[in-house]
């Protein structure tokens, strides 16, 4: 038998020889996705229902961006009326990927998310869809953004100038608040994450009803007449459409965020159904509220020069100055519960990487030592995500970390709508992929294409005066982005093909279940004896 033959992966038990099942006859990407799925999930621990699931979108996708953007949004339009269009637009992309997931959710509905939907399409070179991934999800620093928001605004309530390092100090507390939390008191700190989910809904409300006061009059400044000539001073170029709708569809992550944990949802393909697109319509239609609040209350000029505080400003002008200061600390608890939020999941996703035998040292990062939660996966995210937030000067440090979360968001984007394409055009060749929800092939091509221009499109040098950074290249957070994907192929390379030919073993993927009912895949590291054993056995 060659030494690169697969050899045929089985469905184990973890504590006990040989599960019922019968061994698979292919290798276990294409026994999970080619009518031979395997895959396991206790009805005990089927915990998410249709509420649950709306708040696990609704919360994830509100952070700080409907506080922090609007101000940078405004800036590189140019004018109120192409602001408010640029929102109405990323609503219709986000809606576009809630399809676009919703047909993969339905179709594949294991946690995981793009992971399985990567590796469902992407079979060749072997293995290469999850180090990418693997990359992209370990190296970026997902909560560091809102951990500056945080500071931000904390020191704003304070009183206190806002630095480069008393800001960054304030959200390295932020961050390490939320590691020890999550680390040492997981239903505790679930309950925070859901107090400071009701808080963020309430301040929404607050701007929105405050706003329609405004629009009447009711100030404590003069009425700003921003409506008046809405288009006044429309900028269009490219790079500022682009950064604009980066800032945006910032504003919207997380409409996939029920499909990580899809083997945990009672009835997943009603229950996603109806969830997915009720939290990113409601979600959309309360941010497009809030910067018409905000356009009423506040005048061009100040929204333009307010930077990250926009929400401050607003609370100030509405109702004075005691009140901004109450306000900025609740929408610093915003933020902290955002981070929560960032922090929970983004571990679990180190952690199961670990699991799978994906990441090195995967017995560390699978680990649940040693107060029964992923502490080593919550550590790895912060230690990424404190360097990103240290690294970039002051000024430009939230918008580069946005954008460092954006723009490999939209490459991603890219691969798993073109990957369904590539499903539409040749059915005959995925007769197993059966979605009980259709995205159609157009808003597929639209949400494909959206997202070819927010990749191509920031390479444009801005006009002078339209850097979205002061002091940092227009295109660093592409470069940074690239270098983590070309960071995923090189531990590519070492990890599925230099290491099995120097150690002598085939990387195979198997399917295990646990003793508690759960399935999941593993990598496992086959030695070449194992595999001329099996050949003497056939023979």
């Amino acid at each position: 038998m060659s030494a690169n033959k697969s050899v045929n992966p089985i469905v184990t038990d973890e504590h006990g020889p040989e599960a019922s099942e019968a061994p698979k006859k292919v290798d276990a990407i294409s026994q999970l996705y080619d009518g031979n799925v395997y895959n396991v999930t206790p009805d005990s621990r089927r915990q998410i229902g249709l509420f649950s699931a709306l708040a696990l979108i609704f919360n994830r996708i509100i952070g700080t961006g409907i506080f922090a953007t609007p101000s940078s949004i405004l800036s590189l339009t140019g004018s109120v009326g192409l602001a408010l269009f640029i929102w109405v637009i990323g609503l219709l992309i986000a809606l576009a990927g809630t399809a676009v997931y919703l047909e993969w959710g339905t179709a594949i509905p294991r946690n995981g998310g793009e992971k399985n939907y990567l590796e469902y399409v992407y079979k060749s070179p072997k293995f290469f869809a999850t180090a990418m991934f693997a990359a992209y999800a370990s190296l970026l620093g997902w909560a560091a953004g809102n951990s500056v928001i945080f500071g931000e605004y904390i020191l704003h309530a304070a009183q206190v100038e806002v630095g480069r390092w008393n800001q960054r100090g304030v959200g390295l507390a932020c961050i390490t608040a939320a590691l020890l939390i999550h680390s040492t008191a997981l239903k505790w700190g679930l309950r925070l994450q859901n107090v400071l989910g009701v808080i963020k809904l309430i301040i929404i409300l607050i701007i929105i009803v405050s706003g329609w006061a405004a629009l009447g009059g009711h100030l404590k400044v003069e009425k700003p007449h921003n409506f008046t000539n809405a288009f006044e001073g429309t900028r269009g170029s490219g790079y500022g459409i682009v950064t604009a709708l980066y800032n945006v569809i910032w504003s919207f992550i997380g409409y996939s965020n029920a499909n990580y944990a899809l083997s945990e949802v009672r009835n997943p393909t009603r229950t996603l159904k109806i969830a997915a697109p009720l939290a990113v319509i409601a979600v959309g239609i309360f941010y497009i509220l809030v910067n018409i609040a905000y356009f009423a209350a506040v005048p061009k000029e100040e929204i333009l020069s307010s930077g990250q505080i926009l929400a401050a400003a607003f609370f100030r002008n509405v109702f004075g100055e005691r009140a901004e200061r109450v306000m900025s600390v609740f929408v610093a608890l915003s933020a902290f519960g955002n981070v929560l939020s960032v922090l929970f999941s983004q571990g679990r996703i180190v952690q199961e990487l670990g699991r799978e035998g994906v990441l090195p040292l995967s017995k560390l990062w699978a680990s649940n030592k040693p107060f029964n939660a992923p502490a080593a996966g919550l550590l790895e995210h912060w230690a990424v995500s404190v360097i990103v937030m240290l690294a970039p000067p002051p000024g430009d440090a939230y918008s580069f970390l946005l954008n460092l979360i954006s723009y490999p968001l939209s490459i991603i984007n890219v691969f798993v709508s073109g990957g369904l394409i590539y499903i539409y055009l040749n059915r005959s060749k995925y007769t197993s992929f059966t979605p009980t929800i259709r995205a159609t092939l157009p808003v597929v091509i639209f949400f494909f294409l959206s997202n070819i221009y927010l990749t191509v499109a920031p390479y444009i040098p801005p006009d002078a005066g339209e850097s979205v950074y002061e002091n940092l290249p227009y295109y660093l957070h592409c470069v940074v982005a690239l270098g983590v994907f070309a960071f995923g192929a090189i531990y590519y390379i070492f990890w599925a093909i230099v290491f099995p030919r120097l150690y002598k073993y085939n990387l195979v993927k198997e399917t295990i279940v646990s003793a508690d009912g759960w399935s999941r895949d593993v990598f496992v590291r086959v030695p070449y004896k194992a595999i001329a054993q099996e050949d003497g056995h056939e023979n």
